[in-house]
């Protein structure tokens, strides 16, 4: 079995290895009124989620247009008695193109709480249990959102806080704003995005260039209590059957390894891949996004295995594409 000291389990009623990710409810990222077929299907997935040991729900307040709170909402409008079995967690702070404004990032205090206001509409609920900015503004003034942090949390609408694609001195900046303190940073961590891994490896190595990955970000959070959780964890079945004949050697040989090891711990494809990213000392918390309920099950088996050392690490190099320096 994994870990389960994970930083949210003292935080939140309802904690788990594994998160919800709601984006995929709704019916589409579009415009259309939803439809008792995506309501049916929202009531499919939280139960194949429940049933899986899966108990927190990661929604945000762009998905599918605001359609994923809001089919996730009537959910627990016909069965109230779901929200005290799960932990559910929102995003807000990036705002679409509208009129004459570009696609943008809004941390400004009356977008947050017109964000949160309409989350908490859409999902039927008083609280949001863990409310995150969801990725950085390039104008965020930490004494405002540090303002809005507290009237949301005063009157009950936020019990904690979190962030999104932060990196580490983005955080520690904000933090030093805050009298809350900041619970959970998602990122994008997976075997096709290996930075979060790479820039602790080969940094300061003659031949190898820079990643896209501030160091000392996963430090950061392990040392501050922060939980991380990594979206894109699956690489959208990259390694899990979708037909690789035609991708790199390195993403083949991958898909091949990762087969093998299913075998041999006898659990789905998506549950070694998963369980490479558990493997972490960080207690990563991997975002799940399928709605196939089996899939979700099978998502589920991770949290049945541990990885060897040497299987995480035929794993790594096996993705990276070359031995390590």
């Amino acid at each position: 079995m994994q870990s389960t000291s994970y930083p949210l389990a003292s935080i939140v009623k309802h904690s788990s290895p594994l998160i919800y990710g709601c984006m995929g409810l709704g019916g589409g990222w579009n415009k259309h009124t939803i439809t008792a077929s995506d309501i049916q299907q929202a009531h499919e997935v939280v139960d194949a989620a429940l049933d899986a040991n899966i108990a927190i729900f990661d929604h945000a307040d762009i998905y599918t247009f605001g359609k994923a709170e809001q089919v996730f909402g009537e959910v627990l409008k016909q069965r109230p008695e779901l929200r005290n079995q799960m932990t559910i967690q929102s995003k807000c702070g990036i705002r679409f193109e509208e009129q004459a404004m570009p696609k943008r990032y809004d941390f400004s205090k009356q977008w947050i709480e017109y964000s949160v206001n309409n989350s908490l509409q859409r999902l039927g609920i008083e609280q949001l249990d863990i409310l995150m900015l969801h990725r950085p503004d390039p104008l965020m003034d930490i004494e405002e959102v540090a303002t809005v942090f507290e009237s949301l949390h005063a009157s009950g609408k936020v019990a904690h806080f979190g962030v999104s694609n932060m990196q580490h001195q983005q955080m520690a900046f904000l933090q030093s704003a805050l009298s809350q303190p900041l619970v959970c940073n998602q990122l994008e961590l997976s075997l096709s995005h290996l930075a979060w891994l790479e820039q602790g490896v080969s940094g300061g190595c003659s031949g190898y260039g820079a990643t896209n990955f501030v160091s000392g970000t996963i430090e950061y959070c392990q040392s501050n209590h922060v939980q991380l959780q990594s979206w894109g964890s699956l690489s959208q079945g990259l390694f899990s059957g979708r037909d690789v004949s035609q991708e790199n050697p390195a993403v083949q040989q991958t898909a091949h390894l990762v087969a093998t090891l299913s075998a041999e711990y006898e659990v789905s494809r998506e549950a070694v891949i998963l369980a490479w990213l558990m493997r972490h000392p960080a207690n990563i918390q991997p975002v799940i996004g399928t709605t196939q309920p089996d899939r979700i099950k099978a998502c589920a088996q991770a949290q049945k295995i541990t990885l060897s050392r040497e299987h995480w690490y035929a794993l790594y190099v096996a993705a990276r594409g070359n031995e390590l320096p």
